[in-house]
């Protein structure tokens, strides 16, 4: 054996080992270990908080509209789907998911250090590409056009989200900007295709999806009644799954991170960041388009308008994000957790508040969501002066003559 081996043999074998069940395991692991977990429990703090301060906010807005009701109304909002109507509860469903593949869109992207803002212009474009196919592919055989329809809004999705992606890539054009006027050209290039193809002239939107291209329900319609419920929801959490696996646990994963965290440091370690970067974009703008698709041929009866308004779905997506920490099995909850308090700010009527109101109180609570990273860096602060002072306090001096380090006291306690 050489030298070099030997001597990384002698430093493993001086390396402090913690017995871990039947195996020696060296310190230095479980540290990460118990880093991974610290790193979690702030992760979930700082979206409880996120949660409760908006909440909170929407309380005072109860009680300046209507104080003798505020406290029904918070009950309506926690409420939300789950009111015993398999009616309400399809519907919070439904609501939730294109706003949780928006928000895959933009956590995915925020591994590189991107911010998607450009899921809305995806979202339409991926949307349009869909409706597109399913109206005109008549020569698609029906058991697998719905697939044909996904494939369309993934290519339209991410061609439109490929775009600022190359702009960061090559030209360090700020991510922001662009994606933002993406959304705006997108939203003109959907008119001028819906108008100029599959126009309805009697509605001034596009024409209807035929019924042979909606995401098969496997009976979900049956046993939620009037929300035309289909497997969009399963699809998400394959999606978040998928996401999860290609994140933490392949290579690319890694590329990702290494990029978001130090572009200038991963190109020196051999990485190609300008490939990472489009390849980033080119997937959170297949996610959105996904989200269109499952939103226009989902049979809800919600079509394409051609009006000049930017998919709101996308922008909401931004939150559920924030509050998921951007991880994306945490897209999943917080994307049914915002579904839940939009049905339950609509039932807010039954209290007598009016639309104007509910809709303000939905905005804050979805939106308060922002402050998570805040909540997250308080928490973190907080917990490390409480470690700084019990080192202190096991450093002081124990004993006459005798001090005391902190690692010592750590042992003999």
């Amino acid at each position: 054996m050489s030298d070099s081996g030997k001597n990384k043999d002698h430093e493993f074998k001086n390396k402090p080992l913690v017995d871990a069940g039947r195996q020696a395991v060296p310190e230095e692991e479980l540290s990460l270990s118990h880093q991974a977990r610290t790193k979690g429990f702030y992760s979930f703090f700082a979206s409880l908080m996120a949660i409760i301060t908006g909440l909170l906010v929407g309380v005072i807005i109860l009680l300046i509209a209507n104080p003798s009701r505020a406290g029904r109304g918070l009950l309506t909002i926690l409420k939300g789907g789950m009111t015993g109507s398999p009616t309400q509860f399809g519907q919070a469903i439904a609501t939730a998911i294109p706003i949780i593949m928006t928000g895959l869109s933009v956590a995915f992207a925020y591994k590189s250090g991107l911010f998607n803002i450009g899921a809305s212009g995806q979202f339409m474009v991926g949307g349009v590409c869909a409706v597109f196919v399913a109206i005109k592919g008549t020569m698609i055989p029906a058991s697998v056009l719905w697939l044909v329809c996904m494939l369309a809004a993934i290519v339209g999705g991410a061609v439109w989200g490929s775009v600022p992606g190359i702009l960061k890539a090559y030209f360090k054009v700020n991510e922001v900007i662009t994606s933002i006027m993406m959304n705006y050209i997108g939203m003109y290039l959907v008119k001028i295709i819906i108008e100029q193809t599959i126009y309805d002239s009697r509605y001034a939107r596009a024409q209807n999806v035929p019924v042979r291209a909606e995401i098969p329900t496997l009976g979900l319609d049956t046993a939620f009644p009037g929300t035309n419920l289909n497997i969009s929801l399963v699809l998400c959490f394959i999606f978040c799954l998928i996401i999860f696996i290609i994140s933490s646990r392949t290579v690319f994963g890694y590329e990702l991170t290494a990029v978001g965290l130090n572009p200038d440091a991963s190109r020196y370690a051999g990485i190609n960041s300008n490939r990472t970067v489009i390849t980033a974009m080119i997937i959170a703008g297949a996610l959105s388009g996904i989200g269109g698709f499952m939103m226009y041929l989902g049979g809800t009866g919600v079509y394409m308008e051609t009006n000049e308004i930017v998919a709101l779905q996308g922008f909401n997506g931004i939150p559920v994000a924030l509050l998921a920490m951007n991880h994306p099995i945490g897209v999943f909850l917080s994307g049914l957790f915002i579904g839940q308090i939009t049905i339950g700010g609509e039932n807010l009527q039954l209290h007598g508040y009016s639309k104007e109101i509910i809709d303000m109180i939905i905005a804050v609570i979805i939106y308060c969501a922002a402050f998570s990273l805040i909540f997250k860096q308080m928490l973190s602060r907080i917990v490390s002066g409480i470690k700084k002072n019990r080192k202190r306090a096991g450093g002081r001096r124990q004993g006459p003559g005798r001090n005391v380090r902190a690692d010592e006291s750590e042992v003999s306690s």
